[in-house]
């Protein structure tokens, strides 16, 4: 029993300290998928996973967002956009309650 106990003493940091050693590796050598990318020249901003092998990303450099695709042999630029998205109208309270007052009217049985 003692050498049991002696065996999970020795072996549980050192199972708990390869995962943290691995999870250290992947975040210094995946610097644009985790962490802040401060001030870089290129930006990855947004990666989306479509199938298999392939990932359609959006990277910003030169004040310029272009959609690339990407797979396991070719890099694509599908298209170039703004610097900034649109701004998407903001509705108050307000707003919003009389829009839901004026649909429900809409549907309310008339007599």
């Amino acid at each position: 029993m003692l050498l049991y106990f002696m065996k999970l003493l020795i072996l549980l940091p050192l199972v708990g300290g390869m995962a943290f050693g691995a999870l250290w590796l992947w975040r210094k050598y995946q610097p644009g998928l985790l962490g802040a990318q401060g001030d870089r020249a290129i930006k990855v901003l947004e990666m989306l996973p479509m199938g298999t092998f392939g990932k359609l990303a959006v990277i910003e450099f030169d004040g310029k967002r272009l959609l690339v695709s990407i797979t396991r042999g070719r890099i694509e630029k599908l298209a170039e956009g703004r610097e900034e998205p649109p701004a998407r109208p903001s509705y108050g309270y307000r707003e919003r309650l009389a829009e839901t007052e004026r649909v429900g009217q809409d549907r309310a049985p008339r007599l």
